[in-house]
């Protein structure tokens, strides 16, 4: 750990490497709040949290910044709980072990947390600094961004004097997004009778491992594999030569805006048709490694396992992969307007069998993401109306809009002149196809002024997840160059 703290520039990197001994998963952020908390009251600054737990923190500005605007500076402090299947780690209690790997900084078999944290941590060294001009300053630092916004939803109006307002949660260096798409859930139970296994089965165990995964809005667009979609597919194979195969559970996926990387089923079969069963199987694998040619490390496997004591009803069983099979998932429209981005997509996130209340049910939920909000909630009853079809109870949730650009922004002005000058060319200017919470937060202060940027990060939300060491150098760079630049009032 003490590695990760020495890298420069040391101030923000200690901050990290301490936000990385805390455990922060969303809806879990207890123990990094008072973490902060304590760090701003042993430094004399003005802290508070407001009703929902987000927290909120003032600084003077240095002497001869007095008359600059305020600027308000905001990152969010959970990060994404992901992790391998043979990963042995606990979220809510274990930290996470970050390494140098080259010219990066990832972790041992987890998500770094580098989305937020590196934001958290730039914000934390320069509301510690005294030695770096700066105007007076506010932080929000929010609460549950990446499983549903809570913080940004219930900001409310009173707290901040500032019109600027800085978000550091965007993972290109160079970049300046000025807009994001929103997004609502898609949850769906779909009820099963479970029914005593046949006495002639044999189980076995359907696993696919190894994919990419990644953030379901930055990644949608890149072809990967779904472990849910791949799944199916095989079982759905399977039942046509082997009609007696018969579904006991299923675990595919983890998080709603995470590409599903991991998927394990257990079925039945005719113990005398097990031959069979791997021939279909090999033959749908060899096909679906070579369709996803870029997912090199895809793994999927098929294995002897326990017999388990029930299985899902033959029904259920076939409207199950049915609707799997018609369930809309990656881009369903590129932008028009906007040359490369996604404007709308939905992500088949999880699968799952569990008891509820002694009723036995499949769990499946889904993300759906737009930069046009009436397209997100059109494209949402769209794929609720598929497991409508199929008897399954759906409802629409946790929506939030999208961020709309302001191309004539100030604050966009002044950060393009800033970045010309120190890097000899102009930054991309963009819009992009995940949740910022600058779109919530514009509701309670429309009067913000609001562009996102950050260092470079690969892999969000999966376990591959790494920021680049040298961009991060840069981005503190550019960071304090634009805090330095805030205009009079």
């Amino acid at each position: 750990m003490s590695t990760i703290a020495e890298l420069n520039p040391a101030p923000l990197w200690k901050h990290f490497a301490k936000l990385c001994e805390i455990p922060r998963p969303s809806k879990h952020e207890d123990k990094v709040v008072a973490y902060i908390v304590d760090f701003a009251n042993n430094r004399g600054l003005d802290v508070k949290l407001d009703q929902v737990g987000n927290i909120i923190i003032k600084k003077p500005a240095t002497p001869g910044m007095e008359d600059r605007k305020t600027l308000a500076m905001q990152s969010h402090v959970d990060m994404v709980p992901q992790k391998n299947a043979d990963t042995d780690h606990d979220f809510l209690t274990d930290s996470i072990k970050p390494y140098i790997d080259g010219e990066w900084v990832t972790a041992e078999g987890t998500t770094l947390g580098a989305d937020n944290g590196i934001g958290v941590a730039a914000i934390l060294a320069l509301l510690e600094s005294t030695d770096i001009p700066h105007p007076a300053l506010e932080a929000l630092l929010t609460i549950d961004e990446e499983a549903g916004m809570t913080g940004a939803k219930n900001l409310q109006p009173g707290h901040f004097e500032a019109d600027l307002l800085l978000n550091l949660d965007t993972e290109d260096e160079g970049e300046l997004y000025v807009g994001c798409a929103g997004g609502v859930d898609v949850n769906v139970s779909l009820p099963y009778s479970s029914e005593p296994t046949p006495a002639d089965h044999q189980a076995f165990k359907l696993s696919v491992r190894g994919l990419r995964g990644g953030h379901s809005g930055l990644d949608i667009d890149k072809g990967r594999g779904n472990a849910n979609k791949i799944a199916n597919r095989i079982i759905d194979a399977a039942l046509v030569e082997i009609p007696e195969l018969r579904i006991a559970s299923l675990d595919g996926g983890s998080l709603r805006n995470a590409i599903p990387r991991e998927s394990f089923t257990t079925i039945t079969a005719p113990a005398d048709r097990g031959a069979d069963l791997q021939k279909v199987f090999q033959r749908e694998a060899a096909a679906i490694k070579a369709e996803l040619d870029n997912e090199a490390r895809l793994e999927i496997t098929l294995e002897e396992t326990d017999t388990p004591a029930a299985v899902m009803d033959t029904e259920s069983q076939l409207k199950l992969i049915r609707v799997i099979r018609c369930c809309p998932n990656g881009v369903e429209r590129m932008s028009t307007a906007l040359e490369g981005i996604a404007d709308t997509s939905n992500n088949l996130a999880r699968v799952v069998t569990e008891e509820v209340n002694g009723q036995s049910q499949i769990r499946i939920q889904c993300l759906v993401r737009s930069l046009s909000d009436s397209a997100r909630d059109q494209h949402g009853l769209n794929v609720a109306a598929a497991f409508q079809l199929a008897g399954a109870h759906t409802s629409l949730d946790n929506a939030y809009p999208g961020w709309t650009p302001n191309m004539q922004s100030p604050l966009l002005a002044l950060m393009k002149d800033v970045y010309k000058e120190m890097e000899g060319k102009e930054p991309e200017v963009k819009v992009i196809h995940a949740g910022l919470e600058c779109g919530l937060l514009a509701k309670p202060y429309p009067n913000w002024d609001m562009v996102s940027f950050g260092p470079t990060i690969r892999r969000a939300h999966s376990p591959e997840e790494r920021v680049h060491i040298e961009s991060v150098g840069n981005f503190w760079d550019y960071f304090l160059k634009v805090v330095a630049a805030i205009p009079k009032r």
